[in-house]
């Protein structure tokens, strides 16, 4: 059987074909983003010509870095925030975006309605909202996720004055506490929910216009894989596809207990991990999308915005490291790129080295130096600001509590052994990062494209939580976002509720095609708090996490 991995970059286009634990073939192609689907077209085509019966393909998993290029290029539609913030800090604090309309009406912790909304001001707002032409709106109510009756008689008031426009509530976006995170987590859904459907619709009429039967699976934050089509829901889930598709690729290539920082070296970006003991890092509060933390599982994460691409130019009498424009011009592009300068100074001879040769020899001469001292100083800038950012990534690790317990559990400091290079450019940066920082470095024959071979062997993932209490009979879960009755709550136990987390685990699974991964599901979290009113237990509060961890699919045992 056969497992393909796309990673769609938004300068190259990387994809795989494994069989068992062999890579196949592997490709590389610049990445059209004025038309993502001829990219994957193209790459798949190319894997495909080495599959006579496409029946054998087991699995398709893509990874793409389209909705974080989206948000941080700024290229979206302007999307309103709808908040019920209820009473307590100043609305100012919540305020994301620059369309951000708040409303009357409260829920207390418990799901209890402590004050109503007022049907005038959400017509008020909804009439604001239509005149600026706004055609995205994200609603948040405050513990929501214990009722979501405001929320939702808000979206059918905007369904009725306001059909046209795409309305999310956040109880069935995230569904979680911390309303400032799942209010943030449902605008950026917003923000790029259309361009996510297009990018669905691009993949699926790749895969079926090529005959191909087998499930597409999407790589979420998290660093494991989710149906493409129920991505269409939780768009946001993919935000840092690409950045976990390079920390996967890492991993694989490797297989031990290291401590590694994988580093990927992209055209327009470059994308930092941890790896503790062969494990990725996760951000412990969530990723973080434009400086707002959010309810999205990710990988704790460092990206610059600098790349094989990144312009070079002179500036105020010093050499300056610009964001992308283009290609390298030794792949076609019309400006000097750190890749040129890489390309000339380590005799990589990658693409038409002579263009390389010449965009740095012309570039010395306007500015009266020589190609080896502009050389230099581009290749110390790249190298300092990466060895800050690494460093940077210890000091933010050594402050989290995680830290402190991993000190404890393995009775000594943590300590780098690796840096694991991933990308075209990272087998000339890598060498001299690595040497700058004293420590060893991986580099293999697999490296420019392990973001598709990570992608292609990860494993899917689900991660279901409930919330039971018992005096108000009901129970509520994420991210489905489900609300249900409890029956005899009092005699409601422990057991019980992870009964019911586990059921409603096990049905998702069903619903996906993973009822293999039944027996692997782990508990995660398991409270219970009794309430409390006069000297009487009136009830019961559970809190059940379960899931199926990220990693690699069983069949996965290493790349020969």
């Amino acid at each position: 059987m056969y497992l393909i991995g796309i990673d769609v970059g938004g300068t190259f286009t990387d994809g795989t074909l494994i069989k068992s634990d062999t890579i196949v073939t592997s490709v590389k192609n610049p990445t059209d983003n004025t038309n993502i689907g001829s990219s994957l077209f193209k790459t798949l085509d190319q894997l495909l010509t080495n599959i006579s019966d496409l029946n054998l393909i087991e699995r398709v998993v893509m990874s793409t870095t389209a909705v974080t290029n989206l948000i941080a290029t700024e290229k979206t539609e302007p999307t309103a925030l709808v908040l019920l913030p209820g009473h307590g800090l100043p609305l100012s604090y919540y305020e994301i975006g620059d369309n951000c309309h708040f409303l009357q009406g409260a829920i207390d912790f418990r799901g209890n309605i402590t004050e109503e909304i007022s049907l005038s001001e959400i017509k008020d707002t909804i009439k604001d909202i239509k005149n600026q032409g706004i055609k995205r709106i994200a609603i948040a109510g405050k513990f929501s996720n214990r009722n979501n009756e405001h929320e939702v008689l808000v979206k059918e008031l905007f369904a009725t004055d306001y059909p046209k426009a795409l309305v999310l509530i956040s109880s069935e976006i995230s569904n979680q506490l911390n309303f400032r995170r799942r209010a943030a987590t449902t605008f950026f859904t917003a923000l790029i929910y259309h361009e996510w459907q297009n990018f669905v619709e691009h993949v699926q009429k790749a895969v079926k216009s090529r005959g191909i039967s087998a499930e597409v699976q999407v790589l979420k934050a998290d660093g494991g894989t989710m149906p493409l089509e129920i991505s269409r829901t939780l768009p946001c889930q993919t935000i840092y596809s690409g950045p976990a598709a390079s920390t996967m690729g890492g991993v694989a290539l490797t297989m031990d207990q290291e401590n590694s920082v994988v580093i990927d070296i992209g055209g327009t970006t470059t994308d930092l991990s941890l790896v503790i003991e062969g494990e990725p890092l996760y951000a412990s509060k969530g990723a973080t999308i434009n400086e707002h933390y959010t309810h999205v599982d990710a990988f704790s994460l460092t990206s610059l915005p600098i790349g094989g691409d990144s312009k070079i130019d002179f500036i105020d009498k010093g050499i300056e490291i610009l964001n992308r424009e283009d290609f390298a011009l030794c792949f076609g592009g019309q400006h000097l790129t750190v890749t040129d300068v890489f390309n000339v100074s380590y005799d990589l001879k990658i693409g038409d080295y002579k263009k390389s040769i010449k965009a740095l020899d012309d570039f010395a001469s306007q500015h009266n130096s020589s190609s080896e001292n502009l050389a230099q100083e581009v290749i110390d800038q790249v190298i300092g600001r990466l060895e800050t950012a690494i460093t940077n990534m210890f000091t933010k690790w050594e402050q989290e509590p995680a830290y402190k317990v991993w000190e404890v559990v393995n009775e000594r400091k943590f300590k780098l052994h690796r840096i694991i290079g991933i990308g075209a450019a990272s087998t000339a940066i890598v060498p001299v990062l690595a040497k700058r920082l004293g420590v060893e470095y991986f580099l293999n024959e697999h490296s420019q494209v392990a973001n598709a071979i990570g992608t292609a062997v990860v494993r899917p993932t689900v991660n279901i939580s409930l919330h039971v209490d018992t005096q108000n009979r009901f129970y509520t879960t994420h991210p489905s976002g489900q609300f249900g009755k409890i029956k005899n709550p009092a005699k409601f136990r422990l057991e019980d509720a992870k009964n019911l987390a586990t059921e409603h685990l096990d049905s998702i699974l069903k619903e996906r095609n993973m009822a293999n991964y039944e027996g692997e599901a782990v508990f995660y979290m398991e409270e219970q708090f009794n309430v409390i009113r006069g000297w009487d237990t009136t009830g019961k509060i559970f809190d059940i996490g379960i899931q199926v961890k990220p990693g690699f699919i069983p069949e996965f045992m290493g790349v020969k």
